[in-house]
């Protein structure tokens, strides 16, 4: 079930999206592999701390966190990947690393890289290991406000 602050959010914007079931799965590729879409279309979102602060750092699953680009974006000196801990009561209402890529719905800011940009439709999870969303990037982007940035890299 999609956390209903992002239900909500979708149909007071008439956006269309889709609910997607698929077998659970952990990772990002995986989940990519279990609803047969390309690993550069499904978003992940990768939890970091940036001086103290939460950020979600938005890549697609092929890709990985360039920490040199992001310090850089960011503007901080010390920015470093988050532990679970540190960030798992600001989505209470999903499992720890299924969140979906909507940080402004959990008042964390949120960075998108641009290599997401690119594709018509974007998946992610939906706040379970077993369920996703497919939605338009533009719509994605016109609800979330990211700042779209430079700062992941191939795997």
């Amino acid at each position: 079930m999609i956390p209903k602050r992002i239900e909500n959010a979708l149909h007071e914007r008439h956006v269309w999206y889709k609910e997607l079931v698929h077998p659970e799965a952990y990772t990002a590729q995986e989940i990519a592999a279990t609803l047969h879409v390309k690993g550069k279309e499904l978003a992940k979102p990768v939890m970091v701390l940036s001086d103290g602060k939460l950020v979600m750092a938005v890549l697609p699953a092929t890709w990985k966190v360039n920490f040199g680009k992001l310090k850089k974006v960011l503007g901080k000196k010390d920015v470093r990947l988050a532990r679970e801990e540190e960030f798992k009561a600001m989505f209470p209402d999903c499992e720890t690393g299924a969140e979906p890529p909507f940080g402004n719905l959990y008042d964390v800011q949120t960075l998108v890289d641009r290599s997401l940009t690119q594709d018509e439709n974007i998946y992610f999870n939906a706040g379970t290991h077993y369920e996703a969303v497919e939605m338009k990037y533009k719509d994605f982007e016109e609800m979330v406000k990211p700042e779209v940035a430079e700062f992941a890299e191939r795997l």
